[in-house]
């Protein structure tokens, strides 16, 4: 019997452990979607600055000038505000000043990928407004790049730059402005984020208290 008292002892407190580990875990959750909505918000706000592809920061706007090379586009899958599957449209850019970067367009429903009404003039040049927004790190549960078809679950700097044959920086900017009201459709950038961290820190440890009240309870029993 003693046997399995303390197998159960010991199992009481590893859940312990676990419970209130991921409470501390939400905690700093909490805290870095804090300074994520803060820097949002500060960008946001901020006026528009020259394009410097040596100062790059999350979420700063900037404006630039410059052509577009819309056979080389990048199809990167994405969900619409409603759900819906399509694809948001990278397109590179070419400055005036000689720097390549993706301009993501926008977003397109799943029969407008290759259509020529998404693009514009190939050979005007075109000032832009948008938000810098460095690549996110391919999450372990995406599946590869289909680089054959142009479908792009994440985007990795040597592959786009092997894709597009110019030089691409781990970043692009997302157009917060277009000439055309037909797609692509802009891509909403907001502070407005759900941010429920606490509720959950606040139920991981009641949770471990909760057993622990009861494991004190039948022991006394």
């Amino acid at each position: 019997m003693p046997k399995y008292s303390n197998l159960f002892n010991f199992l009481v407190l590893v859940f312990i452990v676990i419970f209130c580990s991921l409470g501390t875990w939400q905690l700093y959750r909490l805290d870095w979607k804090k300074n994520l909505i803060l820097e949002i918000e500060q960008g946001l706000n901020e006026n528009p600055v020259l394009f410097n592809s040596t100062a790059i920061q999350d979420y700063k706007k900037v404006f630039l000038e410059g052509k577009y090379f819309f056979d080389k586009q990048i199809y990167l899958y994405a969900l619409n505000d409603s759900g819906q599957p399509g694809y948001e449209v990278l397109t590179p850019f070419k400055t005036n000043i000689g720097f390549h970067v993706l301009i993501n367009r926008g977003w397109i429903p799943n029969n407008l990928k290759n259509s020529p009404e998404i693009n514009l003039d190939l050979n005007s040049n075109y000032k832009l407004t948008g938000i810098l927004k460095k690549h996110s790190i391919k999450n372990p549960f995406k599946p590869k790049n289909d680089i054959n078809n142009n479908i792009w679950f994440y985007l990795d700097k040597g592959e786009t730059s092997s894709f597009t044959k110019f030089e691409l920086p781990d970043f692009s900017i997302i157009l917060s402005s277009k000439q055309q009201p037909s797609p692509p459709y802009l891509k909403k950038i907001t502070s407005d984020l759900p941010n429920n961290h606490l509720s959950y820190a606040i139920t991981w440890y009641l949770i471990s208290i909760a057993i622990m009240i009861f494991f004190l309870y039948f022991r006394k029993r």
